[in-house]
């Protein structure tokens, strides 16, 4: 699949008015076609491509492979075009973006721990996130992310993306919604090794999108 388009409650996330024909036994209608010059964020429908999707997650989002029609024009983080179908609704849910984002938290904690190796509480939260998800649900879990969120206000200036991504991580974990754990992960992109970290983080996304992962 080579773009999506994001949904909540079937209409764009942008903030788009049309209703959408959802995919039932097959793909979804066509969208009625666009007439006249088409303009980014006012006339056309807007598809992403795979790297651009978690700019675009929102709570209580839904996530499909998209289909358009004839051109694309492909913006920063968007496309538009004149028409587009829905072809299948992807794995997505608050349970998956936290764990992908705990994923994403994972890989760039060394940074942070390099930095300050005596300072545990990123690692906790974790923890704490993972924990949650695998249904163990106390207070503890919900106080080590509470931790690591008040700690990233005090120290964001020196761990960066990296501290960020761990305490957002364990906060959405903790019962916050699903768009702060797809925020981490994004934020975690650019607090390694910036495109290539994208990159794998990309080919994560897509693999839990497809169901290669479950949580």
């Amino acid at each position: 699949m080579k773009y999506y388009k994001i949904l909540v409650k079937g209409k764009s996330c942008n903030g788009g008015k049309c209703d959408w024909f959802l995919p039932r036994r097959g793909p979804g209608k066509w969208m009625s076609p666009v007439e006249g010059k088409l303009e980014m964020c006012s006339r056309g429908y807007h598809i992403v491509k795979a790297e651009d999707i978690l700019d675009w997650t929102k709570e209580d989002c839904e996530i499909f492979g998209v289909e358009p029609k004839g051109k694309v024009t492909y913006g920063d983080n968007k496309g538009i075009c004149r028409s587009a179908r829905l072809i299948k609704k992807l794995e997505w849910d608050d349970r998956i973006a936290r764990s992908f984002a705990c994923d994403c938290a994972e890989r760039v904690l060394p940074i942070f721990e390099k930095e300050y190796p005596n300072d545990k509480r990123p690692r906790a939260a974790i923890e704490a996130a993972r924990g949650y998800l695998a249904g163990v649900v106390t207070e503890t879990a919900r106080a080590a992310a509470g931790a690591a969120e008040a700690a990233a206000g005090a120290a964001a200036w020196a761990a960066g993306a990296a501290w960020a991504a761990a305490g957002a991580a364990a906060w959405s974990a903790a019962g916050a919604a699903a768009w702060s754990a797809a925020g981490a992960a994004e934020a975690a992109a650019w607090a390694a090794t910036g495109a290539t970290e994208k990159k794998w983080q990309t080919k994560r996304l897509l693999e839990y999108l497809n169901g290669k992962i479950k949580v």
